[in-house]
């Protein structure tokens, strides 16, 4: 069994048009999810005669996530850095739990069918379930972001930072509050950790671009 195939028996990769309605414009999560994880030789390591546990596949998840995070940093093309971020992003939505799996889905559908209230319940309970899931806490913060609650939204995302310092989602979902809110130099600075993550981030690079004339005194 391969492992992508592993990842959907275990129900934690969710739908792409889910993926697509949760960004609602936004460029801190994925706008697409047509492609699943394909880990290559993690693979071999799953014994497809026994069922694997949930934390078998947080591990196996969250080692493909760190192979591909390396891989994304130094990608040349800016057609494979796209195609590597939205396997970056399938690794991060497997919890290594079931229940907080199917919270995450039923969130994501919420939040794609203008229930607000339902997805950010969604989203708290799977928080409390696995406070340390990063994932949850990113999703909950595009919640508090749409809504305008600034703060919040910074909070979650100090919270998915915590538990995933190379979340470029979050580093660029930082600087587009930071930027909204004329805090130059943070948001400048938020890009500028995304970059180094992933340099091909579209939003990162426009925001570093846009806010460097104004802070490092870059000629318009």
């Amino acid at each position: 069994m391969s492992f992508s195939s592993f990842l959907r028996v275990s129900a934690s990769l969710i739908a792409a048009a889910a993926l697509a309605a949760a960004c609602e414009g936004k460029s801190f999560s994925p706008g697409t999810a047509d492609k699943k994880p394909d880990p290559g030789k993690q693979a071999a390591a799953v014994d497809p005669t026994k069922p694997a546990t949930d934390e078998e596949v947080r591990k196996l998840a969250e080692n493909l996530s760190q192979d591909l995070l390396d891989k994304l940093k130094t990608t040349a093309s800016d057609e494979e850095a796209a195609n590597i971020e939205q396997e970056v992003w399938d690794a991060w939505l497997v919890s290594g739990s079931g229940t907080v799996d199917i919270l995450m889905k039923r969130g994501l559908e919420a939040q794609e069918g203008g229930d607000k209230d339902l997805a950010r319940e969604m989203f708290d309970r799977a928080i409390i379930i696995k406070p340390k899931y990063a994932e949850a806490w990113n999703r909950r913060a595009l919640l508090f972001f749409n809504d305008g609650k600034y703060d919040e939204a910074i909070a979650d995302l100090e919270s998915t930072l915590r538990y995933e310092p190379r979340h470029f989602g979050a580093w660029i979902g930082l600087g587009m509050i930071f930027e909204s809110i004329d805090r130059p130099e943070a948001a400048l600075k938020a890009y500028r950790k995304a970059l180094e993550v992933h340099p091909h981030a579209e939003a990162a690079v426009s925001g570093e671009k846009r806010l460097s004339r104004v802070v490092d005194g870059m000629p318009l």
